[in-house]
């Protein structure tokens, strides 16, 4: 290690009292400068080092004052929360439990209304097989009348001649004169 300082020490020499010259000497050197830059910041930076400290406390201090007041208005916040939360879970069971007796109610109104239309269906449906039943005997009857009127045309065209055909066509218009005379 002194050979390490000795050689620091021979590099350097302290220059002469006339002379300008650089300093070599590294522990010197740093020791002065040092002191002076110190001296000087102690000197000139203590007013604005103190007003910078002062500066920083007073923010500080209302960014605490800050706080608090903001926790004591997000305290109060949540009390009020709190409360409008019970308020609505105390409606919350009554609207429940009026809830499950409306329910229950149109329930049962559901079940008469369903009952009625289900009636009403069935009174519709006998209805409509009444109709059709009638629909279908009409149409039998229609049908057996036009046969049983086209066998009676058959049976007289059959059984007609030209002589009997003229004996009732003259026996008709006999009886339309009568029928006139009375009426006139």
């Amino acid at each position: 290690m002194k050979n390490v300082t000795d050689s620091f020490l021979s590099l350097g020499y302290w220059p002469s009292a006339g002379s300008f010259g650089f300093n070599t000497d590294i522990f010197a050197t740093n020791l002065i400068n040092l002191s002076v830059v110190l001296g000087v910041l102690i000197f000139f930076g203590r007013g604005v080092l103190s007003d910078l400290l002062d500066n920083r406390k007073q923010r500080i201090l209302k960014t605490i004052q800050n706080s608090e007041e903001l926790r004591e208005g997000a305290l109060n916040q949540l009390e009020k929360a709190r409360a409008r939360l019970r308020k609505v879970e105390i409606e919350a069971n009554q609207f429940r439990m009026t809830g499950y007796s409306e329910i229950e109610r149109e329930k049962l109104n559901l079940i008469n209304a369903t009952s009625k239309t289900l009636e009403q269906l069935e009174n519709y449906k006998n209805e409509t097989i009444h109709f059709e039943q009638q629909r279908a005997i009409n149409q039998v009857r229609q049908r057996v009348f036009q046969q049983a009127l086209q066998g009676a045309l058959g049976t007289l065209n059959s059984c007609l001649n030209n002589e009997l055909h003229l004996r009732t066509i003259s026996t008709n218009i006999g009886m339309f004169g009568t029928v006139k005379e009375i009426t006139d």
